[in-house]
């Protein structure tokens, strides 16, 4: 393996590494919490476990192709999602009321969450895009491609 293949699965790694082993083993380890947490925003119990199940093949199946670099493209672009989908549903900034009224209030909390959820989600979009925006054609030409191949 390349220097810059080393290179590149360190960094790939490093994207991943919030889900991957962290917030998946957080979900399967602490299953019922997990659930109680989810249904905060879906109610009915069977409900937010399925959306929890999702919640863990993102994590652990999109998140090992990304790092794998198979179908990354197209994995990394389903964790972009992710992230937004999970920043609009768990990081309401605007619920609490105290936005504007207290700098140290839950709603300031959950704004820096909010922002630091897109702004993953905009990481993970560049594996996607590409830095210069060239793996955009590619991508949408054919989306389970892998972009990188480490023994190349």
């Amino acid at each position: 393996m390349t220097t810059a293949a080393v290179a590149a699965l360190i960094v790939r790694y490093g994207i991943v590494m919030l889900f991957l082993p962290f917030s998946a083993l957080d979900k399967i380890l602490s299953f019922n919490h997990a659930v109680k947490q989810a249904q905060q925003v879906f109610s009915p119990r069977q409900l937010a476990i399925a959306v929890l199940m999702v919640g863990l093949f993102v994590e652990i199946v999109c998140c090992g192709a990304i790092v794998l670099g198979v179908a990354d493209r197209a994995a990394a672009f389903v964790v972009a999602g992710y992230c937004a989908v999970t920043a609009i549903l768990y990081k309401q900034f605007w619920k609490p009321g105290d936005f504007f009224a207290d700098p140290g209030g839950r709603g300031r909390t959950l704004f820096w969450d909010f922002l630091k959820n897109l702004s993953l989600g905009a990481g993970f979009l560049l594996l996607v895009v590409g830095t210069d925006g060239s793996g955009l054609q590619p991508f949408l030409d054919a989306p389970f491609a892998s972009s990188h191949r480490y023994g190349r």
